[in-house]
């Protein structure tokens, strides 16, 4: 016999061998599969919640609902899945989960954590970190976040007034109640600049009269008898001096609009 027919297998034993590894393989991946159940995905899930891994926690809950949709575990994910991507900064998908467990689940216990997670996405996503961190006054952009994380705040708190969200909410509403009206007085302010009088009055009116109580009403009602003045209507204008001057006593001068770092350049 030849030395490199004893130092190397024959072609028999070779394929003998794979088959073996391959059966072994097989059975090994069957074997994580049934250890991968629906409890068990969810628990990972919950462990990269708690460690802050929102990522893989997307992955994990993602993975159980497409592939246990039906079971326990994934129902108790729905809410989970919601507080993942917002933490995960997914705000679409966020707010999809959170208006399909709305829509899904109407009558379920928790269904006010959806609209609190809804609201409290859009509350966010009001400004990106970078006006965050310079403080950039955000009245002058068009508020449609704003409007939208009100709304789910209200919804909530109609439909739910007692859920323990339902303190934080009103709190959240009263912030963004001011930043509407704040976005109001900026365009009835361009519209003065502008000489565009009845769109600035009808602005302002908008304003005064839908949120009342918030501290962009003053420079409204201020608008509302300059606009006056401008269109020389002077009864009008008159009437509103009188209400304004009864609501700000010794109030004067005209309301003039705050100066950011950018408005030299």
């Amino acid at each position: 016999m030849r030395l490199r027919d004893l130092l190397c297998p024959s072609r028999a034993l070779l394929v003998a061998a794979a088959a073996v590894l391959l059966a072994t393989g097989c059975r090994s991946h069957r074997a994580d599969e049934a250890r991968s159940g629906p409890e068990v995905i969810y628990a990972k899930a919950q462990k990269a919640i708690r460690n802050s891994s929102y990522a893989e926690a997307v992955k994990q809950l993602e993975a159980l609902q497409s592939r246990f949709p039906f079971s326990e575990p994934a129902r108790q994910a729905q809410l989970d899945l919601i507080y993942a991507y917002y933490k995960n900064r997914q705000v679409d998908p966020a707010v999809d989960a959170a208006d399909t467990f709305i829509r899904e689940n109407p009558t379920n216990p928790r269904v006010d954590y959806a609209y609190y997670m809804k609201g409290l996405v859009y509350f966010e996503r009001q400004s990106n970190w970078l006006e965050r961190r310079f403080n950039v006054d955000l009245s002058q952009r068009p508020p449609v976040n704003a409007k939208k994380s009100f709304d789910a705040f209200q919804q909530l708190i109609q439909k739910y007034p007692h859920s323990q969200y339902a303190t934080d909410s009103r709190q959240r509403m009263v912030f963004l109640r001011n930043r509407l009206a704040d976005f109001e007085l900026h365009v009835a302010l361009y519209y003065m600049r502008r000489g565009a009088y009845v769109g600035a009055l009808n602005r302002a009116k908008f304003c005064v009269e839908n949120y009342d109580g918030s501290p962009a009403v003053k420079g409204s009602m201020k608008v509302i008898v300059d606009a006056y003045r401008a269109l020389k209507m002077s009864d009008l204008e008159a009437n509103a001096e009188k209400v304004y001057a009864a609501n700000y006593p010794g109030s004067v001068g005209d309301v003039v609009p705050k100066k950011h770092w950018w408005a030299i350049f």
